[in-house]
């Protein structure tokens, strides 16, 4: 059961983007930023993860915003928020060891080689520059475009580009563990 939640509330973070798309103009934004705000808490609740309460709180200022302004753009900065939270997590991460991806990495290979923590070292900073380029662009696409093309860009796009990203390094991984293994 508790699997089924945290997997409900996955589908329902990716289709945020698509709902915020066909309910803005039919739902006042204080509505939907509402919608948005109960998301993130029974997300933080199920994930058990503290950046998720960050992402909460973020989410609870942009609520009170589209609550004084009645303005959809405090709905349409929620991917922003989101990217802002991971740059902020993963770049401490490498300040204050171990790195976000080297924990990841531990929980299926716990005895990481001093090589294997550079290598997630190095994908980290990756990240952190995906986040600021993702987040860049969900502002950009907030501000200055449709509604379709923000909701096509963090409702679809945005989603491709990290799979393509997690694909990539996948592949490079391989890559590094063989010619480790070839030494």
């Amino acid at each position: 059961m508790r699997n089924g939640v945290k997997w409900a509330l996955v589908v329902l973070t990716v289709l945020y983007p698509l709902v915020v798309y066909a309910a803005i103009g039919r739902v006042p934004a204080q509505w939907l930023a509402l919608l948005l705000m109960v998301l993130a808490v029974f997300r933080a609740l199920a994930a058990r993860q503290q950046f998720w309460w960050f992402v909460a709180g973020g989410t609870a200022a942009l609520t009170a915003a589209a609550w004084l302004t009645q303005d959809p753009l405090m709905v349409k900065l929620y991917p922003v928020w989101v990217n802002v939270v991971m740059l902020v997590v993963f770049g401490f991460s490498l300040y204050r060891p171990p790195s976000a991806v080297e924990r990841l990495a531990r929980l299926q290979e716990p005895d990481l080689p001093p090589s294997g923590v550079i290598y997630t070292r190095k994908v980290t900073m990756v990240w952190c520059v995906f986040f600021v380029l993702n987040g860049t662009t969900a502002a950009i696409t907030a501000l200055f475009c449709s509604d379709a093309v923000w909701a096509f860009y963090n409702g679809l796009l945005a989603y491709v580009l990290m799979g393509c990203l997690m694909a990539v390094e996948w592949c490079v991984r391989q890559r590094v563990r063989r010619g480790s293994a070839a030494q």
